[in-house]
């Protein structure tokens, strides 16, 4: 089965920023779930390794990894370095106590995960946090560097999605943790219907299917990320990217040359440039176009996620040329 909302670059687009939203507002709607029902429970240490394929990758890969980091180990049993690295990371899941848990994928048993991944040569580690595949490193890595790699991953997980682990308790039954299942919220067909409008390239659709939630719940997250985003698809779908960017070139106090080129910025994956750009007009306009571009640079705020740290610096920049 194909992972979903797998973003494998380190390059911020729209594509990843999408993925980013669908997956933060996943995994907060099973940790909410989750406490309704009481807790996930205890896990066993024996609970926080285990043996995926691809019959279960869903489950036990994507859908955990709304509750906790999973990091994938790949690995063959012909593999010499596997035979060096997997021991180190058993004996680290189990020391950091919950805070990720390991799956463990013989590529020659799951030959299709392993070109789903990209995987050239193994062993190679992988983590998915809240839907989102990154890859963490490949081949005979030393024991301080994942020690290093797995503080980064668990810092991130918890600071952009929220996912603190899960319990473990010594004394707890290997596999009694309860599975829970997340329903469908009042809203998912609709929002579904916009994911898979912009996959389609329906951008209006997109725009309308999120429209429709918003008017009905002003505050749903989601929606308004998706908004944000289909809107600024939709802004430069017709553009010539030659022709927005001489025209910016050649007129720097002009707000609607600015706009438009912070736009493909962008959507070019340009994050810091085209707040940069936006924030150096607001100090050459006033008036109008000055707020024109403050708005402009708010929607853009919307699309990258108000808790990534480029949003967070501009925010306070953009405050320093308004005032």
């Amino acid at each position: 089965m194909q992972p979903r909302n797998m973003s494998m670059s380190g390059v911020v687009d729209l594509a990843a920023v999408k993925a980013a939203q669908e997956a933060k507002a996943k995994a907060e709607q099973t940790r909410a779930e989750t406490a309704r029902q009481g807790g996930a429970g205890a896990v066993s240490p024996a609970d926080l390794v285990i043996d995926v394929d691809e019959a279960g990758f869903e489950r036990d890969v994507l859908q955990r990894s709304a509750e906790v980091p999973v990091v994938i180990d790949f690995w063959a049993e012909w593999c010499q370095p596997c035979k060096q690295l997997s021991p180190v990371l058993e004996r680290l899941a189990v020391e950091y106590d919950g805070r990720f848990l390991l799956a463990k994928i013989d590529v020659d048993a799951n030959q299709m995960l392993m070109q789903q991944f990209g995987i050239q040569g193994i062993p190679a580690v992988f983590a998915v946090v809240a839907g989102q595949a990154l890859p963490l490193f490949q081949g005979a890595t030393g024991e301080e560097q994942i020690r290093q790699t797995l503080d980064q991953l668990v810092q991130v997980a918890e600071q952009r999605f929220g996912l603190t682990g899960l319990t473990v308790d010594p004394d707890a039954e290997p596999g009694a943790a309860p599975a829970h299942e997340v329903p469908a919220g009042p809203y998912d067909a609709l929002l579904e219907a916009a994911v898979q409008a912009l996959d389609a390239g329906d951008l209006a659709g997109a725009v309308q299917a999120y429209k429709n939630v918003l008017n009905d719940d002003p505050g749903n997250t989601e929606a308004k990320l998706g908004l944000a985003q289909a809107e600024l698809l939709q802004r430069v779908q017709d553009m010539d990217p030659q022709r927005v960017r001489k025209d910016a070139a050649e007129k720097p106090g002009d707000a609607d040359a600015q706009i438009a080129a912070a736009d493909l910025d962008l959507v070019g994956g340009h994050v810091e440039d085209a707040f940069a750009r936006l924030i150096d007009t607001v100090r050459r306009t006033a008036g109008d176009d000055r707020d024109a571009v403050r708005r402009r640079l708010l929607e853009l705020f919307e699309v990258v996620g108000p808790e990534d740290p480029r949003v967070v610096g501009a925010r306070r920049a953009l405050a320093r040329a308004l005032f």
